[in-house]
């Protein structure tokens, strides 16, 4: 019953938890700039609002933003503990893209209003 009681319950609760979800987009964007920072604010975010969004179309973004940042997290740290060998760049590129990828996938999916899909 709870989980009734958080779900979204009109198109303006949707409409503010897109807004929501677009910030965390953002944050991840704003990632580059601000030395990782906005990354894990954008993941604080996805983990307190996560309960509002279950059983709609935007979970599936947030499940996507929360596995982005700790794949990104995990990435940059085995780069930066493998930089002084000389393999951490080759560990640092793959990353930036791929985290550029899952951003471009995220935002394109929620401003057509659809959720986003692993690909297979």
């Amino acid at each position: 019953m709870n989980d009734i009681m958080n779900a979204p319950q009109n198109d303006e609760q949707i409409k503010s938890l897109k807004k929501l979800t677009a910030i965390v987009y953002l944050c991840q964007v704003l990632t580059f700039g601000f030395a990782g920072i906005p990354l894990i604010v954008g993941v604080i975010i996805n983990f307190m609002k996560r309960e509002q969004v279950k059983d709609t179309w935007l979970e599936s973004h947030f499940d996507w933003q929360i596995t982005t940042a700790w794949m990104t997290l995990a990435g940059l740290t085995l780069s930066a503990l493998t930089f002084q060998m000389g393999i951490g760049f080759f560990i640092l590129i793959p990353t930036v893209l791929l985290y550029l990828y899952r951003i471009a996938i995220g935002w394109y999916a929620l401003h057509a209003d659809k959720p986003v899909k692993e690909p297979k």
